[in-house]
């Protein structure tokens, strides 16, 4: 069996993180079938690190673009693949082999006012609308996901597959006391601090996130730090204007992209882990988190509640005041704290890369016949 991935997205989070741990799983579970990645330039050898049986081939097309319509289909009659899996909504009509995509959300649809444009959303919408109805299997990353497909594209429950996302092994790993220190020390890490890690965008409600903060500093939490670790602070100003507006300039730290293994160390050393996402096809971070031994203070809306099950403290993302007590309640609480420290671990147990990868190599076969 031949199969051809979109790797185009490699390093992005979210589905970045879901297309490096499919084709780390694939290369350890599958040495027989044939998998042509369609790359950047700079990934271009990536494929000879994963195995002899994967192969990459030049795919420049920006992502969401025109181009992609054309070039895509090109390689792929090119390549002559069994099945062509896309990790992200974008299947262009051209394409002729048999398919599968992965949509992991529906955001775009849900919260159309952060696009960038008008167009934006059309060509959103109208390219999840042809890889629901043209692609042969859709998969998805939760139950919720699934209901927001069914509802947006009228689709049949049937061609639907849920399969979980689970989180890299690293961070099930402790790290070792220097790691610790050398991350204590770097980061000037000294008194408690909150954690949030993520990318910034405006439905990841970092405004209200560093509202509910300021409350609990002006409530006796003022040895509290606020740690966000996501993209550039510059493509979103009204973060920046948050802080500045409740004057916690020495207080909100944006440290931007870290790699996990510093991030296995942040999150073991924080106080508690917040969420307040207002939509997630999944919520990766929570589960790290939690898998980390760290208290989690997440949503009570979308996929959230799915995911962390009773592990972690639920609130209203809309409102300020229930994301500042979710938090003071784990602050004030060893017993809560203890708590869901446990239960984290072990909920995070439940969710497996190996598993997930294993069901979506079986949904290959399908596909191709």
């Amino acid at each position: 069996m031949r199969v051809a991935i979109d790797a185009r997205k490699l390093h992005d989070f979210g589905i970045g993180t879901y297309t490096r741990n499919l084709l780390r799983h694939l290369a350890r579970i599958d040495r027989e079938s044939e998998y042509v990645l369609l790359c950047h330039a700079p990934d271009l050898a990536v494929g000879r690190q994963l195995g002899p049986n994967f192969r990459t081939v030049l795919e420049p097309s920006p992502s969401y673009s025109l181009r992609e319509q054309i070039h895509v289909p090109w390689v792929l009659h090119r390549e002559h693949p069994d099945v062509f899996h896309a990790p992200h909504y974008v299947l262009p009509p051209a394409t002729r082999c048999r398919s599968l995509v992965t949509i992991h959300d529906c955001i775009h649809l849900m919260f159309p006012q952060y696009l960038p444009s008008r167009a934006a959303y059309v060509y959103a919408r109208a390219s999840m609308w042809m890889a629901v109805h043209r692609s042969h299997r859709i998969l998805t990353v939760s139950e919720a996901s699934k209901r927001d497909i069914i509802h947006f594209f009228n689709v049949p429950p049937e061609k639907i597959v849920v399969v979980y996302n689970a989180i890299d092994e690293r961070f099930r790993t402790a790290p070792s006391e220097d790691d610790v220190a050398r991350v204590r020390e770097r980061y000037q890490l000294a008194h408690r601090f909150v954690l949030y890690v993520g990318n910034i965008k405006p439905h990841k409600n970092l405004v209200r996130l560093i509202e509910a903060y300021d409350l609990l500093r002006r409530r006796g939490f003022d040895d509290l730090t606020l740690l966000i670790i996501g993209d550039e602070i510059s493509k979103w100003p009204a973060l920046r204007r948050a802080v500045h507006r409740h004057k916690l300039h020495k207080h909100v730290r944006f440290l931007g992209y870290l790699p996990d293994e510093t991030l296995s160390v942040l999150y073991r050393l924080a106080a508690v882990f917040v969420f307040p996402s207002l939509y997630e096809g999944f919520g990766l971070p929570p589960l790290e988190a939690m898998a980390c031994g760290t208290p989690v203070v997440t949503s009570n809306v979308s996929s959230l509640p799915e995911v962390t099950g009773d592990a972690a403290v639920l609130v209203d993302p809309y409102e300020v005041e229930s994301i500042a007590e979710g938090m003071e309640r784990v602050l004030t609480s060893p017993t809560l704290s203890a708590e869901l420290r446990a239960k984290g671990i072990a909920r995070a147990r439940e969710f497996s890369w190996e598993r997930s990868v294993a069901r979506t190599r079986d949904l290959y076969a399908e596909v191709a016949g």
